[in-house]
């Protein structure tokens, strides 16, 4: 079921770039909610919640992969571009109160004027200049960043497919002929090349640490590069609100050294349950904080006929009248 906790836990993680904020949201569980008495607002929890981004990890800038660095690069950048105009205006305003105090009696003051020339000059060529920087820096990255655009490597891409349900993320490595529920295995150094879908309603992958969120959608397929530059375990999360579910909607991404990978496919793929029409009709069912588990067959196909709606959708959220 659905509490005002979970959207809370969701918001915090949103606020956060995606990572965990377990000690922040056990923090709150005594003085958010409590069943049967709704809301509680208390001052040292409502000081925990103005501070979430202070207790969190931030991801985009702790990056992990090639994407994720060009990403924090960008936004250091960026920020840099506007603190060009802020800390002079904040410097300023701090001069120009303390030289015009009513006490300072050398100050010249000019009652009757109105324009000079090399004021306006000022007040308009700074913010122009940073609006053309920080519109530069945006259209190169937009351009350089295309989730499309394949990442420079020797290394052959991994091919993923991404199918995000209700309220669960199904994997399948389409050339290994396997598939996982809410964990998301790769090699570190490889290129990862992901489709994804929606056998549902509208939702948003998200690895912060890897890189760029991109759209699931029914009936499309979007495209998406990124890798995982060392091992590691990277939390993954869905970015879009889809329903009582959404709060627990999150994977891991084990990024493991190639002969890992290969021991973990070969071990999937002679155990575990067979996913075929039948099984992803089962998976269609809501669920919620499902543990993960893998399928050691994929059925051929299966993913095209997702897209092109040859099975079945999911049901959604519950629409209220």
């Amino acid at each position: 079921m659905s509490t005002p906790l979970n959207a809370l836990k969701r918001t915090a993680a949103s606020a956060c770039v995606g990572f965990r904020t377990i000690s922040v949201t056990s923090a709150c569980n005594k003085c958010f909610w409590t069943p049967g008495s709704g809301w509680l607002v208390r001052s040292p929890c409502m000081a925990v919640a103005s501070l979430l981004l202070g207790g969190c990890h931030l991801a985009v800038l702790s990056p992990a992969g090639p994407i994720g660095e060009a990403e924090r690069t960008i936004l250091l950048d960026a920020l840099t571009i506007m603190l060009a105009i802020v800390v002079p205006t904040l410097l300023a305003t701090l001069a120009f109160a303390w030289w015009f105090r009513a006490s300072n009696t050398h100050a010249r003051r000019l009652p009757t004027w109105a324009y000079s020339g090399r004021v306006e000059l000022i007040v308009w060529s700074i913010p122009t200049l940073v609006v053309f920087f920080l519109g530069g820096v945006a259209w190169i990255g937009a351009h350089e960043l295309d989730p499309a655009r394949p990442l420079d490597s020797s290394a052959k891409p991994l091919e993923i497919q991404v199918v995000s349900l209700d309220w669960k993320w199904l994997f399948i490595y389409p050339e290994q002929g396997i598939g996982s529920v809410n964990r998301l295995v790769v090699p570190a150094g490889v290129p990862l090349h992901f489709r994804i879908t929606s056998a549902s309603v509208f939702n948003v992958f998200f690895v912060p640490r890897l890189g760029s969120e991109i759209y699931s959608m029914y009936g499309m397929t979007t495209q998406l590069n990124l890798q995982a530059d060392r091992p590691g375990i990277y939390n993954g999360l869905s970015a879009h609100f889809s329903g009582d579910g959404f709060s627990d909607m999150s994977f891991d991404v084990q990024a493991v050294t190639r002969e890992q990978f290969s021991a973990w496919t070969s071990v999937v793929s002679t155990s575990g349950p067979e996913l075929d029409d039948a099984a992803y009709r089962g998976l269609l069912r809501q669920s919620q904080n499902v543990r993960p588990y893998t399928y050691r067959t994929v059925q051929r196909g299966l993913f095209d006929d997702i897209v092109t709606q040859k099975l079945p959708a999911g049901e959604g959220p519950p629409t209220e009248n």
